[in-house]
């Protein structure tokens, strides 16, 4: 419910005198929970004359301050900025499937398989099973064996689908959370070992050096990251096979979609990470799970370019929220027994804290993405040559809306090539004071409980 606070500061911004250009700044940040607020000023001059031609200031706007989108990925941050990342990954990973955003049509005839890498078992957990349509019971053993710490490792619970449960392991003592957070450390490293055991297989399978297969196939991906209920991440790639000049060109005859897979699921056996030892622990070697998921894209089915595209779209805008964690940094001397988690979390989180203080694992940068169970790497990536990239999305946008500013007439229209752009811009904050939060629910239709106020921000 609002508060008496957020009402009146809502009520003192319908009566502000500069309402209309607030809720217009409000619109246009599509209802950001935590835009960024600016002040400065942008100048247009004519080259050759120095004439000013047009000048835009923050000094007229409400609060002498401009607000701009925040562009967080982060869903659990920012939903409509979020879906915003979202709309722009969806397109950029349907563009290599089916063509569109300067990639041909011709890309949908290329071999193109979805492939899932799962993480290894580090310990039974509660999960909800299902075959055709009927929850089966989690874990139903008849004469389930007891752990070593009094734990019979049994659960015949039929869970529903948003048990706090799910995820945790039947006996948290026994679960391997050194294992868990090292692995998610480690994944970014078993991924790129995996693409180069793709390539190295591909080059065996067609009886060529791996120079000879690149000037002749090239592989190219997109990928993201997805946080299982244990807390450990597994990837999801669309892997595809072009010529040697990217999807523009065709590949070999011999490159099929049936060499794909066989590639695939040797290079995701093969690959390994090592951990170096540490405190008395010997080294370890890990590697994905037994679970590889590889099936073919179709254009028509349960696995189309539209629910691929959707699916790694959808895991692109989150984190590890789905386990109980905390979507902020976590300094070394907090109580964690304090914080609002999950227990299966708070383990998790105190592992990376522990392992992090050894100077052998201080590469892996535990301690400063305890947050994130150990995993650093970027969510969503893709291959140099898959399709579009994000940022040509990006101009094509801002193109578009400077060409509706000079429509409706709030930008003169000249040649950008006789202008010079002077641009001064200052800090001024970020977030929503208690009023402007409610206004913008109200505008945008982004509920109340998904705003924040600014730091120190008025009503």
């Amino acid at each position: 419910m609002p508060t008496t606070h957020a009402i009146a500061g809502l009520i003192t911004r319908l009566h502000d005198p500069h309402y209309a250009r607030r809720a217009s700044q409000i619109r246009r940040t599509g209802g950001c929970r935590q835009p960024i607020h600016l002040r400065g000023k942008v100048e247009h001059y004519d080259r050759t004359t120095g004439h000013l031609l047009h000048r835009y200031s923050t000094h007229l706007e409400p609060d002498g301050m401009l607000r701009v989108p925040c562009k967080t990925r982060r869903a659990s941050r920012c939903p409509s900025c979020a879906e915003t990342y979202r709309a722009d990954t969806y397109h950029l990973v349907r563009a290599g499937l089916i063509g569109g955003k300067g990639v041909p049509q011709t890309v949908a005839a290329h071999p193109c398989l979805f492939v899932t890498l799962p993480a290894p078992s580090f310990g039974t957990v509660h999960a909800r099973r299902e075959k055709d349509g009927k929850v089966l019971p989690c874990h139903p053993r008849r004469g389930a064996p007891t752990c070593p710490h009094s734990q019979v490792m049994s659960c015949t619970a039929r869970h529903g689908a948003d048990e706090g449960c799910l995820g945790e392991p039947l006996c948290p003592d026994c679960y391997d959370y050194a294992g868990s957070v090292l692995f998610n450390a480690l994944a970014p490293e078993l991924w790129r070992r995996f693409a180069m055991a793709l390539r190295r297989h591909l080059a065996k399978l067609a009886g060529l050096t791996q120079k000879g297969l690149a000037a002749q196939l090239v592989a190219s991906f997109a990928k993201v990251a997805e946080y299982q209920r244990r807390g450990v991440v597994h990837l999801h790639a669309v892997i595809r096979l072009d010529g040697p000049d990217g999807p523009a060109s065709p590949p070999p005859a011999w490159a099929t979609i049936g060499m794909l897979t066989q590639a695939v699921q040797h290079a995701a056996t093969v690959v390994t990470a090592k951990v170096p030892a540490y405190d008395g622990q010997p080294s370890r070697a890990l590697r994905w799970g037994a679970q590889l998921d590889t099936r073919p894209i179709t254009m028509h089915g349960e696995l189309t370019d539209q629910a691929v595209a959707g699916y790694i779209a959808k895991y692109a805008t989150k984190a590890a929220e789905c386990v109980g964690t905390l979507d902020r940094r976590i300094q070394p001397l907090e109580n964690l027994a304090a914080l609002p988690i999950r227990e299966h979390a708070r383990r998790l989180i105190a592992e990376c804290l522990r392992l992090g203080s050894f100077d052998e694992l201080a590469d892996l940068r535990l301690i400063q993405w305890a947050h994130m169970l150990g995993f650093r790497g970027h969510f969503s990536t893709k291959s140099r040559r898959y399709s579009t990239t994000l940022g040509a999305l990006r101009a094509a946008r801002a193109e578009h809306k400077r060409d509706e500013q000079i429509t409706t007439g709030r930008l003169p229209l000249f040649d950008e090539d006789t202008v010079l752009v002077v641009a001064k811009w200052q800090y001024a904050g970020q977030g929503l004071s208690a009023g402007d939060a409610l206004l913008a629910a109200a505008l945008t239709g982004v509920p109340m409980t998904h705003l924040s106020d600014a730091p120190g921000g008025g009503s």
